[in-house]
């Protein structure tokens, strides 16, 4: 990359973080960084409509609402839409975090440019009900982009549920979650009698025991892949803190440890859309940024594993 080249993107980055940070205080939406170039997609195989491949793993931002207010989630939903995002991934838990969670989607601004997700994770077919029509509620939303079983939890009870929902126009897309090798068997066993629209499963530079088999196996079976975990959970930043980015990192502008991860997983042409968990709304214009850039071939992805590996 050439000085100018270098320049050119920094001045890029600059002016995309003010106008994020600028859009959280006066209540409008930036922008927007990719405007001209957008964020690269991918289809999701049961139809064909495209997601684009970053998303928003919602956990850490909701939780943090009953401290700090709406103001961060907000911030973070307007950084991601205006720069080129969709996918909002949520996860029940605290009924009035969801409900101001719920309220901020609900914001005009935001009318038609979420992918909103939720699961299902209580044990019993009644509770799962009662869950799933509690999300409805608390997000105001009578059709839910995707709904998933988290982690496989009682599977078969709540599998028809699904099904009926989506034939139902409660849900458009239906699927499952897994975020620990444990779960990799029942998942494969799962997807070779069903077919779900979309599959999560968690896979990162660090955590690479999919490779093996089980994208390929959620690919070949037309579905949809969602990967969570990118930075398991902070404890990869953990993990590499103090340690310097290997120097030709920058030959795919690589320029953060969270884009070493990112550019390695989106290097995979398996999957569908990264789920990045952040408060921040600069760190989700920064990843949204890793997907605009080059990714890494095979031969550095090897030299990227054996750097991870060697920590």
């Amino acid at each position: 990359m050439t000085l100018n080249e270098q320049s050119t993107r920094r001045e890029f980055l600059r002016r995309s973080a003010l106008a994020t940070a600028a859009a959280s205080v006066a209540g409008s939406l930036p922008l927007g960084a990719f405007a001209q170039r957008g964020v690269p997609q991918r289809p999701i195989p049961s139809t064909g409509e495209m997601l684009p491949v970053i998303g928003l793993g919602s956990s850490k931002v909701v939780e943090e609402i009953a401290a700090k207010g709406s103001d961060p989630v907000l911030g973070v939903l307007r950084a991601l839409v205006a720069n080129g995002g969709k996918l909002v991934d949520t996860w029940p838990r605290n009924a009035d975090n969801d409900a101001a969670l719920g309220r901020v989607m609900a914001m005009s601004e935001f009318n038609g440019k979420l992918f909103v997700t939720t699961k299902v994770d209580q044990v019993g077919k009644d509770a799962g009900i009662a869950q799933f029509k509690q999300a409805q509620k608390l997000y105001g939303r009578q059709t839910l982009d995707l709904v998933q079983i988290f982690s496989l939890v009682d599977l078969d009870t709540h599998w028809p549920s699904l099904k009926q929902w989506k034939v139902e126009g409660a849900a458009r897309y239906i699927g499952v979650t897994v975020s620990q090798p444990s779960k990799y068997a029942d998942l494969e066993r799962f997807l070779a009698r069903e077919k779900p629209d979309f599959v999560q499963m968690n896979y990162s530079i660090t955590e690479r025991d999919v490779e093996q088999r089980l994208l390929q196996v959620a690919h070949d079976r037309g579905v949809a892949i969602v990967i969570n975990r990118p930075f398991m959970n902070g404890a990869y930043f953990d993990k590499l803190n103090g340690k310097p980015l290997p120097v030709w990192a920058a030959e795919f502008e690589c320029r953060t440890w969270a884009q070493f991860s990112l550019k390695y997983i989106l290097a995979n042409p398996l999957l569908t859309c990264v789920l990045t968990e952040t408060a921040n709304p600069q760190h989700m214009v920064d990843n949204l940024v890793t997907a605009l850039g080059p990714l890494p071939d095979a031969a550095a992805r090897q030299r990227m594993r054996e750097v991870i590996d060697g920590v």
